[in-house]
């Protein structure tokens, strides 16, 4: 993300969870992909608003670097994106931290509205 929609180093939350064969079931050739029985990669992000070109350069710089280390195939790669607003974002104290104190980035964003 930091490469893609230039996230500020400090940002980084991730959940990172392993599934048991069986646990995750999906399509082996749903939407034209050939995947293998025994499993693939669904990687989920949650994110404010981004352009289309964003996300589609997103999708292939991931697929590119987990092709190159440690050998996935674009294939077994699956990308979800779940965009919400920066009022639907609390980063802990029960604060709206985006509202009460809205980074540079979306004050822009507000004045070109």
């Amino acid at each position: 993300m930091r490469e893609t929609f230039s996230t500020p180093d400090g940002d980084p939350f991730q959940i990172i969870t392993e599934h048991r064969q069986g646990q995750l079931i999906a399509d082996r050739n749903f939407m034209g992909a050939e995947r293998p029985p025994d499993g693939f990669i669904r990687i989920q992000m949650f994110l404010s608003r981004a352009s289309d070109s964003d996300q589609a350069g997103l999708y292939q710089r991931i697929v590119e670097r987990l092709a190159a280390s440690p050998g996935i195939r674009a294939d077994d790669v699956m990308i979800v994106l779940t965009e919400v607003g920066l009022d639907d974002w609390s980063f802990g104290r029960g604060e709206a931290q985006h509202i009460l104190h809205p980074p540079a980035s979306a004050k822009k964003e507000s004045v070109l509205a």
